[in-house]
């Protein structure tokens, strides 16, 4: 292949010195020299395609995710995965209630039904991790010194699990020399780091297919992470079993977090929008902007969490509804952690940070000693407002939305017949009216916030850049207008 690619790259060259007028400017010599500088043009021309674009944007997106396997019951697979991957010693992390429960029980049985397969087990995982129990779970890696990893549970305890990871190689660097620019370095991660095989029991987060983790920065009362490709586990074991301990309010908070995760990927600004252009491929961050790739999934995880989500929220027996939003779940993360979240997604940070030392809201359905707002219900509390804000930067994608919630077709006459202008406010309704059917606290009054506190979520906002970058509509938001902006979408969202 290489020389046939050799011997047809010759036969063009010298075509073009036969037949090509040389296009240098000002060369008047003619003849074979100067068809042979027209083709070298040609051939710089497309050696450098970055140097001869025009601005500083985009020009490229990746794809990548991790490895799926999905079925009834493949958690009793991870020990042979291990031991097919020759294993040394594996650090399985999980949380305080998953220990106890029977995706944790499959998954040891498996690791134990595999001959000299040692391994450790790190079950203090918070819920909605913070900087000191990630520092604790770092600690416990570095001194394990693993080859392998594991994590069973929800995002939070695989967010832990790909931080332990990290910080087990680097194992000198400091925990805000990776975090998202500019609440840390966001340092770029070039080693290798160990195998990561992630087992969700939540169907939510999708954190079994992106290189994103996130931790609830105490110091600043908000939240962010480390988003990196390289953080990605090499296998998501997405059993359709897994899922079925959960509450009903866990069911729904994961569950939003599916939809706005694929309705924020789906609307977030084109990839070729982006900028700056990074200047080596090793900086092109993980959220990159929509793209074709990633509107497939996004769209097919919209759809299926739409029709399924109200029906595991009625029953949590339907087992046909939760296998179909555990695979929304994946989709949704392997569009958002391609093309990335905004709005929604930036404005929970703060709304989750600031619970703890003001309104102190402690969702039912959790078993936890201390306020807590479930990531999927800070998300979701902004989606009305969020998408009536954005919908005028791209109708027709808003449109889609609309149709989807609407349980129709965008070529319904209802729907086309919609002005443009207006379909923001039609979006609103029908966002507000899903969140009803499955009892989310109506605006952040609901959960005790009070007008007083609209300045500290705007501010606390700010900092997410990793994910306001790609909001349409924002501009510049360190700016006054990106200030004011913010400010008017948690107005919004103060009650509906």
């Amino acid at each position: 292949m290489a020389a046939t690619s050799s011997r047809n790259a010759i036969r063009r060259l010298i075509n073009a010195v036969q037949h090509t007028a040389c296009p240098c400017h000002g060369c008047r010599t003619g003849g074979a020299h100067n068809a042979l500088q027209g083709a070298l043009h040609q051939m710089r021309k497309y050696a450098t395609p970055v140097d001869a674009l025009p601005t500083d944007k985009e020009y490229a997106f990746e794809v990548a995710a991790s490895n799926l396997r999905f079925g009834e019951g493949v958690t009793r697979e991870v020990g042979m995965d291990f031991k097919n991957m020759k294993a040394r010693k594996v650090a399985v992390f999980t949380d305080p209630n998953i220990k106890n429960l029977p995706p944790m029980k499959m998954a040891i049985a498996s690791l134990e039904s595999q001959q000299d397969l040692p391994f450790v087990v790190y079950d203090r995982v918070v819920a909605e991790p913070t900087e000191a129990s990630w520092r604790d779970a770092i600690a416990w890696a570095r001194d394990q010194d693993a080859s392998h990893f594991l994590a069973v549970g929800g995002g939070s305890v695989i967010d832990t699990a790909k931080a332990a990871n990290l910080f087990t190689v680097y194992k000198d660097a400091d925990l805000f020399d990776f975090i998202n620019a500019p609440v840390g370095k966001g340092l770029p991660i070039s080693e290798k780091l160990r195998p990561l095989i992630a087992v969700p029991t939540t169907a939510g987060t999708g954190s079994e297919t992106t290189g994103t983790a996130i931790l609830d920065i105490t110091s600043q009362n908000f939240k962010t992470g480390i988003a990196n490709r390289a953080m990605k586990p090499m296998l998501g074991i997405v059993d359709t079993l897994n899922t079925r301990s959960c509450s009903r309010e866990i069911h729904i908070s994961s569950g939003l977090d599916v939809l706005f995760h694929s309705l924020e990927s789906y609307t977030a600004i084109p990839y070729t929008e982006r900028t700056p252009r990074p200047s080596n491929p090793i900086l092109r961050p993980a959220y990159q902007g929509s793209n074709p790739v990633a509107d497939i999934f996004s769209m097919w995880a919209l759809r299926t969490t739409v029709e399924y989500l109200p029906r595991v929220a009625k029953n949590q027996d339907d087992h046909e509804a939760l296998q179909k939003m555990l695979l929304a779940a994946s989709f949704a993360g392997i569009g958002f952690g391609n093309a990335g979240v905004h709005l929604c997604h930036g404005i929970s940070y703060p709304i989750s940070g600031y619970n703890k030392t003001g309104p102190k809201w402690k969702h039912p359905g959790y078993k936890v000693d201390h306020p807590i707002v479930p990531h999927g219900i800070s998300v979701a509390i902004t989606g009305p407002a969020v998408f009536q804000f954005t919908a005028p930067s791209a109708p027709s994608r808003h449109r889609e939305a609309l149709a989807i919630f609407r349980r129709t077709s965008e070529t319904d006459p209802s729907i086309l017949a919609i002005p443009d202008v207006e379909i923001g406010a039609h979006l609103y309704e029908a966002i507000a009216s899903f969140l009803d059917s499955i009892d989310v606290p109506r605006g952040l009054e609901a959960i005790g916030y009070t007008a007083a506190d609209i300045p500290k979520i705007v501010q606390g906002t700010l900092p997410q850049r990793r994910v306001l970058d790609l909001a349409p509509g924002i501009g510049d938001v360190a700016g006054e207008d990106g200030r004011e902006l913010l400010t008017r979408i948690v107005e919004g969202s103060m009650r509906y």
